[in-house]
């Protein structure tokens, strides 16, 4: 595709709610906009930007061993309570009104899930466990 067909919106002028330099840079280079306070969306070339950024660092990652996990967004609402971290994030924390469901905002709960019920001796470590997705926070 022709660049002149890309669609990037580029801004002269410095968004009023932007502050940090990097955020008036993106925002301008037209890597991204915003929707909502604190919701973006990644447009064609920041989203590039984003995959070149991930593409490395599984080369990197899967070069020294990595394994790499994608989880749900949607975790079963048990998991946080055992951890305590239900209370811990308050009414922050994203609740399904009708199921035990809670909206992820981290994944460690799901890493320790997983590993206590497949490591279980010394013999099984090291293991190096990465993820790439994101968040809700």
């Amino acid at each position: 595709m022709r660049f002149t067909k890309n669609f990037i919106p580029t801004l002269k002028e410095v968004p009023a709610d932007a502050v940090i330099a990097s955020h008036v840079l993106m925002i301008r280079a037209g890597l991204l906009r915003m929707l909502s306070a604190g919701i973006y969306s990644f447009l064609p070339l920041g989203y590039k930007v984003v995959r070149k950024i991930s593409d490395i660092i599984r080369e990197e990652m899967d070069a020294i061993g990595g394994q790499e996990f994608h989880f749900p967004a949607l975790n079963p609402k048990e998991i946080w309570d055992a951890t305590g971290r239900v209370e811990a994030f308050g009414d922050i924390l994203f609740h399904v009104k009708n199921r035990e469901y809670v909206l992820a905002p981290t994944h460690e709960e799901i890493v320790a899930f997983h590993a206590k019920g497949a490591v279980t001796s010394y013999k099984d470590l090291p293991q190096i466990w990465y993820q790439i997705q994101t968040k809700f926070r």
